[in-house]
């Protein structure tokens, strides 16, 4: 694991990145009290716009002004996450 200074990180950061590129952990110390981790991002994350985001809600809303949602008590809640 490397830790580095936010200053070190801009300096040199194809270096950084092409390390986490390489499975390497980096954490970016900016200050005495903040620290950040370099993750690559991955087809699995999700990232969507704010404008995606709101739709998708306005969407799932429709559906339930529609009756095409089902509400489920905590019990069948927890069977079907399987918990």
């Amino acid at each position: 694991m490397l830790v580095i200074s936010s200053r070190e990180f801009r300096e040199n950061q194809k270096k950084y990145f092409d390390s986490v590129d390489g499975g390497e952990q980096v954490i970016v110390q900016r200050g005495k009290d903040r620290s950040y981790k370099l993750v690559p991002v991955t087809s699995e994350d999700a990232c969507m716009t704010q404008e995606e985001f709101y739709a998708k809600v306005n969407r799932s809303l429709q559906q339930v002004r529609e009756g095409k949602a089902h509400t489920l008590d905590l019990d069948k809640l927890d069977e079907f996450l399987g918990l």
